[in-house]
């Protein structure tokens, strides 16, 4: 993790929130590569859930919505972590935390009894509205996910879904956390993407669609490149789900602090739609009925983050990401062989702006060619193309393979072709 941290922050994925006053616990800023990769995973993420299936379509909820929500959905009273605090010092952890309180517990080895029983701890976020006194209470969500559900009778009015169908959104979720940490693995802010999928109230029915969310999830993440032997379902047994559930898994990745959850998989049954006298009609039988609702939520910081630490590859001195082209931050970098001369300097600035109308392209004409391969292993490019004098006669560059090292002339007006052909394999 100290590795990966460090490559964070050294080539702009990762920046600890407030940096210059000290930073802030649990906040986290995403710097240029760390926000084109973080788009590029929920694109990705989009196309596969709604772009490339007839049967979901896309919402973007508010952040902020009327509190009776989160009284109806149970999160004032439910949502909630058990926390303990030290008697000798007063700091507070989750009581579920076993490495945290193991980790505290060291600080304080002449003591012995050092913990208050467990107390419940609400993770809502309170936030304060209006511009006179007394203010309205309100909540920053705790989860995307009900907003999907305040929404439902109006996706299904003014579109032609029919059940079996899903609503699909990506956006910010905020948990007041006691215990942050391990980078933005847990953390007071971050983003969510999620797939709340409407079902008839069949058993059978309804176990099929879960165990199929659960196979395709697993899927997108093996596809952009997880490693499948550090991916794992980890199944809640009857009586550690949530009330409401049916059944639960969470999809875990080995990373190097254990084994840990970025996704679950939820058979929510009706306990949302009922919670908020929702019920849908079919237009066509007339049946009217509360639908059950199978869902997947996962976590794009926890995506990210995972993403990072298994494309990391150590050769000899060589340090790279080993990013699916599709989810890497830049596509291409392209690169004068010398920065001062002007005729190599002209033509890859052309290069580069042919480039960029089709393929995200990052210029760098800083040290040497060496300091630039390095740079742009570190951050992930899959192809650095250098203009040389050789380019001047013949039209032609090298193009480097980020995980192979080796290098091939193209042709430069065939680079435009060759990235997407490589791009689309």
């Amino acid at each position: 993790m100290e590795k990966i941290t460090s490559l964070a922050k050294r080539r702009g994925f990762i920046f600890q929130g407030s940096e210059i006053y000290g930073g802030y616990q649990g906040f986290w800023d995403y710097g240029p590569a760390g926000v084109e990769m973080k788009n590029n995973i929920k694109k990705e993420w989009w196309k596969y859930t709604v772009y490339d299936r007839e049967d979901v379509v896309g919402i973007d909820a508010a952040i902020i919505m009327n509190p009776t929500v989160w009284e109806k959905s149970g999160h004032l009273k439910a949502f909630t972590d058990p926390l303990v605090e030290c008697k000798v010092c007063h700091k507070r952890v989750r009581a579920d935390n076993e490495e945290a309180v193991a980790d505290h517990e060291k600080t304080h080895k002449d003591k012995k009894d050092i913990w208050t029983e467990p107390k419940t701890f609400n993770l809502m976020t309170e936030v304060l509205l209006g511009t006179t006194e007394p203010k309205e209470k309100s909540y920053l969500r705790g989860e995307i996910t009900q907003g999907a559900f305040v929404d439902f009778r109006n996706v299904v009015d003014s579109t032609r879904v029919r059940i079996p169908f899903g609503i699909a959104q990506i956006g910010k979720a905020f948990r007041n956390e006691i215990t942050p940490g391990n980078l933005t693995f847990r953390s007071r802010e971050f983003e969510q993407m999620e797939l709340e999928y409407f079902v008839k109230p069949d058993e059978e029915d309804s176990k099929k669609i879960f165990e199929y969310w659960k196979e395709k999830r697993k899927r997108w993440y093996e596809d952009l490149g997880i490693d499948p032997k550090k991916l794992r379902f980890h199944d809640h047994e009857p009586e550690k789900r949530a009330h409401y559930a049916k059944y639960a898994t969470d999809l875990e990745y080995e990373a190097p602090f254990g084994w840990s959850e970025f996704e679950g998989i939820h058979h929510r049954g009706d306990f949302d739609l009922g919670n908020h006298n929702l019920s849908y009609r079919d237009n066509l039988t007339g049946e009217e009925y509360t639908p059950w609702v199978i869902e997947t939520s996962g976590g794009v910081d926890r995506a990210m983050l995972f993403f990072l630490i298994d494309a990391y590859r150590e050769d000899g001195e060589r340090i790279y990401l080993k990013l699916n082209p599709k989810i890497a931050p830049y596509k291409v970098a392209v690169f004068p062989l010398l920065a001062n001369k002007p005729e190599l300097l002209a033509k890859a600035k052309e290069i580069y702006k042919n480039l960029k109308q089709k393929l995200n392209v990052v210029w760098d004409d800083r040290g040497n060619i060496g300091k630039r391969y390095f740079a742009q292993d570190e951050i992930g490019t899959p192809w650095c193309v250098t203009v040389d004098f050789e380019s001047l006669n013949d039209a032609t560059v090298t193009v480097r393979d980020r995980d192979s090292a080796k290098q091939e002339r193209i042709a430069i007006d065939n680079l435009t072709e060759y990235f997407q052909n490589k791009l689309a394999a």
